[in-house]
């Protein structure tokens, strides 16, 4: 009943991980696997149309046997003659039917990109800049769309989108962290709005 990235799995173990697509035919549903901003994973409800892809990080490019190019992305898989413009840290848009790459989205200054680690987990914001730092990590600066800047390891970035909008559609909050006073003050304001429908109801 449970298809994952598109194969019927059967093992009630089967380990998820960023950006897998979980899909249920019978009850005809899709849903993304994302990180909220406490860096839970959460199942976010995308339609069919989307479920026919995942974003998949380029972390290894060589050359192996045979003279074959090949490229590795963070969920193991192997792709071979990728296209010539696709580069470490790009993400590509895998479509499960075809088992090919439909399209690239680069690593560049503006892009959209979620952290998949690190204390800002979950956060989805505009890559601003680049430290590089010989033998030691490489360190982004993102900003979000509230306007909070933040830096994490180039390891824990992940381009989800070009400087206009994301590939992925992304879950409530599209990856905000609240303060604890914001995060009360939006819970209290949705309890005073149920309270006074149903005093409207009365």
């Amino acid at each position: 009943m449970i298809k994952v990235d598109g194969r019927v799995r059967r093992d009630p173990r089967f380990p998820l991980g960023t950006m897998d697509v979980v899909t249920i035919d019978r009850t005809n549903e899709n849903f993304r696997m994302l990180l909220d901003t406490k860096g839970r994973f959460l199942p976010h409800r995308i339609d069919s149309k989307e479920a026919g892809f995942k974003l998949c990080k380029v972390i290894r490019k060589r050359i192996g046997k045979a003279k074959v190019p090949h490229i590795v992305t963070h969920d193991g898989r192997t792709i071979r003659y990728p296209h010539p413009d696709v580069q470490i840290n790009d993400s590509v848009k895998f479509d499960f039917s075809k088992g090919e790459i439909a399209g690239i989205v680069k690593f560049q200054n503006n892009a959209i990109v979620m952290i998949t680690g690190g204390n800002n987990i979950g956060r989805v914001g505009h890559l601003q800049s680049m430290e590089k730092h010989p033998g030691s990590y490489e360190i982004a600066h993102v900003r979000d769309a509230s306007g909070h800047s933040f830096a994490t390891r180039l390891g824990n970035v992940m381009v989800i989108g070009d400087s206009k909008e994301a590939v992925i559609s992304l879950p409530k909050g599209e990856g905000i962290r609240l303060s604890l006073i914001e995060e009360r003050n939006a819970r209290l304001g949705n309890e005073d709005e149920e309270e006074d429908d149903e005093e409207d109801d009365n």
